[in-house]
């Protein structure tokens, strides 16, 4: 895609049409009692518009919406190819669409609009395409019994799934549960995080464009405490998959068990281990693997490699070139598309990093880069990237942070590295640096994570699973292993020998 400069992206964000309001059965609509919340530019602390906040009543319209279409059979009994046909539409209007969809999400939430642009679009885009192609490739079974009886295990779509998804990737992570969800032939709600509405609503647009039947595809914006629980508690609610906080992730799992026993697919925090070890091949490659880890959009990243571990004979040659690749990442304003670390989601969000901060050194960590709030553009949300030396007892180094503040550390041997890495109530990445194949396989073995990198960070694709170990959650995103989370699976068993 062509990358053009900021005074166009200037010019493009000043002529946008911002849709506000929900998208349910197929129309945008007001919330039933006229609530709204105030979408901001983190870059600029400026209010941009007034989002449809929906209800417990609109949540039950959408919900009952799906339900009755999921019952039609309109497309979750409609033939493979032409869900495949609707759902490769879907990707390529995406794709058409990806200068507006990639403006919208730096708009409201921060990221560099290079990021926003290169990676997520695309990504969104790749993962609807992908599980189109998927639709028309997945095979039922057979069991292998006796000659006088069939058996066959086929694969159901749920019913009604709700998606409540973050707003750090917030198309991405969508597509990420959407688009499986819709393979199978599911309804979908999505509830877009607070912060993030925008690029939902758009998405929807084009949704229905795509060909996608009225009441499949739903997206209702609103507050967690309202229209969060109310799809967390409803009857009708088949599934309900969540990326955000391992305490939210916890009230899916009460709401669950107070309503109808939906299945709740959780993928939540992160305090990811990052180990470089002495016989690391390449020193330079792995400070700006560990920085980039870190300070990618904001720090603001579940997988951030948010805890860095260095062997102590390399430590005192590897913490110069780790500061070298943090000032190459300053904050910047989002909408310069050389910017590579943009600002942080809102005012409170701010507060809270520049407060652990604060706590970090209050606790006797030193202070190696940045730690301070920064001001590309006045009134934005911004802070440097930094990084804090310290104990693994201090706060910084065992809560999550979710913004640019990398904690770091020595060990004396593999085994305390280990050790260190697995002290954390989280368990959803890791990544390690090793010359020596054997311990690469050793240690990669004993990490207690969903997802390890050697030899380099967070890199992947749609075609691997997504998730964590631990207070991390539960099921995986992305790969063919998602379908398993938004399916059920049926055994019908023909007695051959009948006869009338």
């Amino acid at each position: 895609m062509t990358m053009h400069d900021k005074a166009y992206w200037q010019t493009l964000a000043s002529r946008l049409q911002l849709t506000t309001q929900a998208f349910i059965d197929g129309e945008f609509v007001n919330s039933h009692d006229g609530s709204t919340l105030k979408a901001y530019n983190p870059a600029t602390g400026q209010m941009i518009a007034n989002v449809t906040a929906c209800s417990g009543v609109d949540i039950d319209r959408a919900v009952l919406a799906a339900r009755r279409v999921f019952e039609s059979g309109d497309w979750s009994r409609c033939p493979p190819l032409e869900r495949k046909r609707v759902l490769l539409r879907f990707a390529s209007l995406i794709e058409t669409h990806a200068e507006e969809l990639a403006l919208l999400q730096t708009l409201e939430m921060g990221k560099p609009i290079a990021d926003s642009l290169a990676f997520d679009l695309p990504e969104t885009a790749r993962c609807v395409a992908w599980y189109a192609e998927a639709i028309d490739k997945q095979y039922d079974e057979i069991a292998p019994t006796s000659e006088d009886v069939h058996a066959t295990i086929t694969r159901q779509p749920l019913g009604v799934v709700a998606a409540v998804v973050p707003w750090n990737f917030p198309l991405m992570i969508a597509a990420w549960k959407f688009a499986p969800a819709l393979a199978v032939g599911n309804s979908v709600i999505l509830k877009p995080a607070e912060a993030s509405s925008l690029s939902a609503l758009r998405l929807a647009a084009l949704a229905k464009e795509a060909g996608l039947p009225d009441g499949v595809f739903n997206v209702t914006p609103g507050h967690g405490a309202t229209a969060g629980e109310a799809l967390g508690m409803h009857p009708q609610v088949d599934a309900l998959a969540f990326t955000g906080s391992t305490a939210t992730g916890k009230r899916f799992m009460r709401y669950s068990s107070e309503s109808n026993l939906k299945r709740v697919w959780l993928e939540c925090g992160g305090k990811s281990p990052h180990i470089v070890f002495a016989d690391c091949p390449d020193l330079d490659a792995a400070a700006h693997a560990a920085a980039a880890g870190i300070f990618t959009n904001q720090g603001e990243v579940c997988i951030a490699g948010s805890r860095l571990y260095v062997e102590a004979s390399i430590f005192d040659d590897f913490l110069p070139r780790l500061v070298s690749a943090a000032k190459n990442m300053p904050a910047g304003d989002p909408l310069d598309p050389s910017t590579r670390m943009g600002a942080l989601v809102s005012a409170d969000h701010h507060a809270k990093v520049l407060n652990f901060i604060e706590q970090g050194l209050s606790e006797g960590m030193t202070l190696h880069h940045g730690g301070k709030h920064a001001t590309p553009v006045e009134g934005g949300w911004y802070v440097e990237p930094t990084i804090l030396e310290g104990a693994q007892t201090t706060t910084v180094m065992r809560e999550e942070i979710f913004g640019p503040v990398l904690s770091l550390s020595r060990f004396a041997d593999e085994a305390e590295a280990i050790a260190l890495a697995n002290d954390s109530i989280y368990g959803l990445g890791a990544g390690l640096w090793t010359g020596d194949l054997g311990r690469a396989h050793r240690v990669s073995k004993r990490l207690q994570a969903g997802l390890v990198w050697v030899n380099c960070y967070a890199d992947g694709d749609i075609s691997v699973p997504f998730g964590g170990m631990k207070q991390s959650g539960f099921g995986r995103d992305k790969s063919l292993h998602a379908l398993d989370k938004y399916s059920d699976l049926k055994t019908t068993w023909f007695n051959l020998t009948y006869k009338k």
